[in-house]
């Protein structure tokens, strides 16, 4: 019935056209802001699920393919298409935008139109992203894309948001000028941009090496990788609730997309070559970047610091592959990483999100994110306290949640390859067990620490529906990853079969 319909240009387009309308609709009355706005998002993930009912499981080719031409003199397109990979990222872009509109819908009271306006439409740049299949076109939603967050988090942030939000910008745009180079190098090498194209195209030990290098910064910052991270926590700690979410939930993925669109495929035997130094960088963020998280006294940038150790966990999943097919010869070993580096991001979208949310929460009610500041929140506010409780055992990776199971996959993996790395992996769970629940303590059990939590009112009914549809899809994840994992496998297979074959 849906066929016809050009359902991916819709998810692109669509949140985009709804934020120049709700930007029109600026001057009118706030409420209609807001309804459009959510009008828009949640007919955009309505559109994501056709998308997701329509995927066919069975096949790794490109689905719902869009062409049309852009700059035919130089072989631009406006190309389109979906696979394993990007299908669940759209999905969770489409479903965290309603999310944040929901929750920003009475705590944001200045310049709502804007506000909204700039979701809307990153969301469909995000979108665009993951659905490209030129590479022109992904580098034009891949920067375009900075622009509504850099204003999120410099007109709605905290007191240093300039800093926070010029910081992020220049690290990300600084990175994607080696991307941009790559693109070209290719499009001399190929004479096209299609992104599959350059997956077909033999290229020197040489230029994989350097393109290589240049691909694993543009992506790595994004990530964020130790030791380009350091614009993550400013920028999580300054930014608005719904610009943490985004970030969190969405925006870190891109790096690890690009990993997989773009490095792995593109240049296997220099990944191969160079598989150790990004598993020993991946390994540092687990174990280096979870201490670090133990010292904070702020909780976003606690669990702004969890982010980065736990996508420590996705780089490590996707280029452990290469020493396991090396000893093993076996691609079913390796797509255990693979499929693992995909769980644990969906995961860590739904679970960081949460957190991020439960902190807005408690700011939007004490202003201070201090941990220092709460104490004894359960006696206040229980079912706040009763959420922010599952999601901390889920980021700890309790079995039965989200967290565990792409964690458990990646360690399963890397123990095909060496005890030690999979013990080094092994040891954010204590970690991370350590340093969540030390926040939990503090803040949410004990007695009453001061009048302000005194005071404190519980959830109320958005809020409560805002953290039970979150606290959902972390269960169901976590006891039924099935619906996920179906979605990836034939395109993981696909993939593990094209980055073992050499290309020199």
């Amino acid at each position: 019935m849906f066929d016809s319909l050009p359902l991916l240009s819709l998810v692109i387009w669509l949140p985009i056209i709804g934020g120049v309308v709700v930007l029109f609709a600026s001057r009118g009355e706030v409420g209609l802001q807001r309804l459009l706005a959510l009008a828009f998002s949640v007919a955009t993930f309505l559109i994501s699920i056709l998308l997701y009912s329509g995927f066919d499981v069975a096949t790794p080719q490109m689905q719902f393919t869009e062409f049309a031409a852009w700059i035919p003199s130089f072989n631009v397109n406006y190309s389109l298409g979906i696979d394993g990979f990007s299908m669940p990222l759209i999905l969770l872009t489409t479903f965290f935008t309603v999310i944040v509109v929901i929750a920003g819908w009475e705590v944001i009271k200045k310049h709502v139109a804007q506000y909204m306006a700039a979701f809307l439409i990153m969301e469909g740049l995000m979108n665009g992203v993951f659905a490209s299949l030129d590479s022109v076109l992904f580098y034009v939603f891949w920067e375009a894309m900075l622009i509504p967050m850099f204003l999120v988090i410099g007109i709605w942030g905290g007191q240093r948001r300039v800093y926070a939000a010029i910081k992020f910008f220049l690290y990300t745009f600084l990175g994607s000028v080696l991307l941009l180079v790559s693109i070209l190098y290719l499009y001399f090498e190929t004479g096209s941009f299609a992104i599959l194209d350059f997956h077909a195209q033999s290229i020197g030990m040489t230029a994989q090496t350097l393109m290589f290098f240049a691909f694993l910064i543009a992506f790595a910052v994004k990530v964020p990788m130790w030791p380009v991270h350091t614009w993550l926590p400013d920028a999580h700690v300054e930014a608005p609730t719904g610009g943490s979410i985004i970030l969190a939930a969405i925006m870190l993925k891109l790096g690890a997309y690009g990993f997989i669109r773009f490095l792995l495929p593109i240049v296997p035997d220099a990944a191969a070559e160079f598989d150790w130094l990004v598993i020993t960088l991946s390994l540092i963020a687990i174990v280096y970047i979870a201490l670090v998280a133990l010292a904070q006294e702020d909780m976003k940038k606690l669990i702004a610091y969890s982010s980065i150790a736990h996508m420590g966990f996705v780089t490590l999943g996707l280029f452990v592959v290469f020493s396991i097919f090396r000893q093993t010869g076996d691609i079913a070993g390796a797509a255990l990483g693979v499929e693992g580096a995909m769980v644990q991001m969906i995961s860590h979208g739904f679970i960081s999100g949460a957190l991020f949310l439960c902190v807005g929460v408690m700011y939007d009610r004490m202003h201070s994110r201090r941990i220092s500041d709460y104490g004894g929140v359960v006696n206040t506010m229980p079912v706040f306290a009763g959420f922010m409780v599952l999601f901390a055992l889920a980021n700890t990776g309790l079995p039965g949640t989200s967290g565990f199971v792409g964690e458990f996959m990646v360690i399963l993996s890397a123990f095909q390859v060496s005890f030690w790395i999979a013990f080094l992996a092994a040891l954010t769970l204590i970690l991370g067990a350590a340093y969540t629940l030390w926040m939990v303590k503090r803040v949410i059990f004990g007695d009453v620490a001061n009048d302000n939590v005194a005071k404190l009112n519980d959830v109320n009914s958005r809020e409560f529906w805002l953290l039970a549809v979150l606290a959902l899809a972390v269960i169901l994840l976590g006891v039924w990853p099935a619906p996920l994992v179906d979605v990836m496998h034939s395109s993981v297979d696909h993939f593990l079969h094209h980055i073992v074959t050499s290309k020199l």
